[in-house]
Parts: structure tokens; C-alpha cells; sequence
């Protein structure tokens, strides 16, 4: 018997969720981002916020809703949350988090949620807090709403590439246009254009009062090895840190070199591991 269960977070426990955000600034912007927007009604958020702890003392999250995504998760929470979601069916297309508390997860979902498309288990979580001391690309900018249709292309190629099925499969794309149209109106989505065309690009897919989290990074494979990726996501860093937020984070695969060097050239540096198992 699990002496502390897991229970559905409310609204009236919005501060201890937001003071346990903050312990983890990076790993749980997500989350952050979602509960500052939509707080903790379900039928708001679009998700549910999983509670471990005793009543009035929460000790770690889980949100459930397109992603499952664990917050300070150690191995009894771990324990007590897969417990009550392997008798769920699975509702979320990932699990993505800090790496030992969404690795713990999946061995124990495994078995009734498996298998999975794709586990990534070692994923620097990276973070900066300081300009970039490289040169900046003065020709990345925030992308106008009139050139949606410009950059939908790129942000296909770039998520088949990195996810490894096309977003166009389910609906024919329409939700993913849906989320690109919403980051281009937000001014979040940036790009680098040459004859009408996009080179660069990258987004900042989640801000909270904490960070601005960079995702979606990409560069035209025919530009690729031209060294123009670090003074783009310079740029992209720079803009982020004087209006958005006071640090910019973001995560990326521990295989893939070149960008982990592009990144450290920027000001980046670790501040933690996730994981990520994709279905």
C-alpha cells in the first residue's frame, strides 16, 4: 500500500504548486508555462497536475495531457505515480523530463504503455543567463504573420527530422499549423531568410517568468556546414534575454554534436539531464 498517494491537484493548491515550479525552473517550464496561463482546472488546462505528498505539502508533479511530464520526481513518487497510471490508458504521444525520474517511469509503464517509437535517455538540459559573446546574425528576426506559409515548410522538415514521423500524418497538419501560426503571433518564432526562402529557424516554445526555452532549431540542409547556426541562435539568444525572460534554456540530444558546440559557443551551459521516450 503506497502510505502517500497520488492525487489530482486543484486550484486551491496553485501556490505550492508554483513554489515547487520554482525549484526547477528549467526542467519544469512546461508546466510553469501551463499552470500560469490555465491553472489547475483540468477542464482549463487541457491536462491533469498529479500531486505526491502529504495534503498541503506537495513534494513533486506530474502533468498529464499531450506529454507526461514528471517535476522533482524522486523514486517513491516515481513509484507511486506509475502506479496509478498503468492502470490508465495511455493518452500522451511522450514522457519527457528529468532523466532518472522519467526513466523510472517508463520501466515501470513499460509494460502496459509500451513499446515505445524511440527512448532518448541522455539529453543536456542547457541554460544561460548572459548575452552571447559571439557575433550576432543581424538578418534573423521574429517572423511577420504574413509568412506562415513560409516557414510551415521549415517547421515540417525540422520536426520529421527531429521527431522522426511527419506532424502532417495525423490531421494532415492542421493542428501543427495551428501551433506554428500561434508561435508567429506570440512573436516567438524566429527565422533567417534568403531569397524568400528559410535557412534558420527556431522558436521559443515555452516562457514562464523564469526562461524562455528555445525548440525547433533548424537549418536548411543546403546551408549546413557555412558556420551561420551560431551567430543565428546568437541572435535568437540576445533577443530572448533583453525582452523575454531573464534566462533562455533548452535541451538537446546528447548525439548531436555539432549543435551541442553551436550552443556551447553561445553562453550555454549544463544545468541538468532529461530523457525522453517517444511513441
Amino acid at each position: 500500500m503506497l502510505t502517500v498517494p497520488v492525487r489530482q491537484l486543484g486550484e486551491s493548491e496553485r501556490r505550492s504548486v508554483e513554489r515547487l515550479l520554482d525549484r526547477d525552473p528549467y526542467a519544469g517550464a512546461q508546466v510553469a508555462e501551463r499552470v500560469a496561463a490555465r491553472g489547475l482546472a483540468w477542464w482549463r488546462a487541457e491536462g491533469r497536475i498529479l500531486g505526491y505528498g502529504p495534503r498541503r505539502h506537495v513534494e513533486s508533479l506530474c502533468w498529464l495531457g499531450g506529454n507526461l511530464t514528471p517535476v522533482l520526481a524522486d523514486r517513491p513518487a516515481v513509484a507511486a505515480f506509475a502506479d496509478l497510471l498503468s492502470g490508465e490508458e495511455r493518452i500522451c504521444s511522450s514522457i519527457v523530463g528529468r532523466a532518472d525520474a522519467v526513466l523510472g517511469l517508463w520501466d515501470r509503464l513499460s509494460a502496459s504503455w509500451g513499446p515505445a517509437r524511440d527512448v532518448r535517455p541522455n539529453q543536456p538540459l542547457l541554460a544561460t543567463d548572459a548575452l552571447p559573446c559571439v557575433s550576432v546574425d543581424r538578418e534573423v528576426r521574429q517572423v511577420h504573420a504574413g509568412e506562415v506559409d513560409v516557414l510551415f515548410p521549415a517547421a515540417v522538415a525540422m520536426y520529421t527530422e527531429e521527431v522522426g514521423v511527419s506532424p502532417l500524418v495525423d490531421d494532415g497538419g492542421r493542428s501543427y499549423r495551428r501551433r506554428v501560426t500561434e508561435l508567429v503571433r506570440a512573436g516567438r518564432a524566429y527565422a533567417r531568410f534568403v531569397d524568400g526562402k528559410v535557412v534558420f529557424k527556431a522558436e521559443l516554445a515555452v516562457v514562464t517568468r523564469r526562461t524562455a526555452q528555445v525548440q525547433g532549431v533548424w537549418v536548411d540542409p543546403q546551408w549546413r556546414g557555412r558556420g551561420i547556426a551560431t551567430a543565428a541562435m546568437a541572435a535568437v539568444v540576445r533577443h530572448a534575454l533583453l525582452r523575454v525572460a531573464p534566462t533562455v534554456s533548452l535541451y538537446v540530444n546528447d548525439f548531436n554534436l555539432p549543435a551541442r558546440r553551436v550552443y556551447q559557443r553561445c553562453g550555454f551551459r549544463p544545468v541538468g539531464t532529461l530523457a525522453t521516450v517517444l511513441f
